[in-house]
């Protein structure tokens, strides 16, 4: 079946649609999506002329206010030509355009990274400034997230240059260093409170994600271990390490043991060894991502906080579970 062209004249327009139509609209499978804008919840910035325009422009429905000022959505029965052009306008705004199938939108799990996705830090980097070769350490992180270097290789040079650190570092880098990313204690209380399972796998440490999944409420975390000797860190850790298949393979194993398909499942990273499970999970989420890793990825938070994505889930704020 071929697809078909028109030029939509008809359509009722204000002001500011000439930012959202292009000269051809593409009306292809009639699949209904939901289209969900936000912005940061620390600057709530929304405005309805700029929703209305959007859903005018896109002859969407009925536009609901997800938060007052932050975040709305309006389902559609097409997927729009100019969706990216239209992304890259509003990206200049400071606000996120999302568009999801409507069918199946609120996931029964959540699979999340821990790294600058649950929490603000990178834990080998801050380690590494412990040890004294904090710069060092930070490129080859930078290099690794972006995808420019081999991520099992990468990890084994960071943690050598560990070795010999006191073990008891580890805990006081917990207590002094590591802060969640906001909203990610309402995004897992409400998630769980309507029945969704959590978990939480890095390509980091154990030592850190059993902390920090305990402290969220995630259901179960795997992670590496680092490996230490008479309280020093070794500069090793167990095999195999923990990557980008091992994150595919929980969502597999998971979902297997829980009786749920991977369209159930939610996914949330920001490195490139994030791509695989962003991919097969029926959400993926870059959460204000390296740019080759956004690039790979339909659903991109650049201004919103993590309950961004409950938001994309069709959550109201006065939903959400804190």
């Amino acid at each position: 079946m071929h697809a078909v062209w028109h030029k939509p004249e008809n359509i009722a327009r204000t002001p500011l649609d000439w930012l959202f139509t292009t000269a051809l609209t593409r009306i292809g499978n009639s699949t209904m999506h939901s289209v969900t804008l936000l912005t940061s919840p620390e600057r709530p910035k929304l405005e309805a002329a700029l929703v209305d325009s959007l859903r005018n422009a896109w002859g969407g429905g009925d536009a609901v206010w997800l938060a007052p000022d932050e975040a709305a959505s309006f389902d559609m029965s097409r997927m729009p030509g100019n969706r990216w052009d239209v992304w890259a306008e509003c990206q200049g705004m400071g606000v996120d355009l999302i568009i999801v199938p409507s069918e199946g939108r609120r996931k029964k799990m959540l699979l999340a990274d821990m790294d600058s996705t649950m929490i603000q830090q990178e834990c080998i980097d801050e380690l590494a400034d412990e040890a004294g070769v904090g710069a060092r350490v930070k490129d080859i992180t930078a290099r690794a997230m972006n995808g420019e270097l081999d991520f099992e290789g990468a990890l084994r040079e960071r943690v050598g240059l560990l070795e010999g650190l006191d073990e008891a570092v580890i805990g006081r880098v917990l207590a002094q260093r590591i802060t969640f990313m906001p909203g990610g204690k309402a995004l897992l209380a409400t998630m769980k409170a309507n029945g969704a399972y959590a978990a939480l796998v890095s390509g980091g440490f154990t030592a850190f994600t059993t902390s920090v999944a305990d402290a969220l409420g995630f259901d179960e975390n795997r992670a590496n271990t680092l490996l230490a000797e008479g309280g020093k860190l070794t500069g090793h850790v167990t095999n195999p390490i923990l990557g980008k298949q091992a994150k595919v393979d929980a969502l597999e194993d998971i979902t297997a043991r829980l009786g749920l398909a991977e369209d159930d499942v939610i996914a949330v990273g920001d490195g490139a060894n994030d791509l695989g499970m962003l991919h097969r999970a029926g959400m993926g989420v870059a959460l204000h991502a390296k740019p080759a890793v956004a690039a790979e990825c339909d659903v991109r938070i650049n201004f919103g906080d993590l309950t961004a994505l409950l938001f994309v889930q069709g959550y109201a704020k006065d939903e959400f579970v804190v």
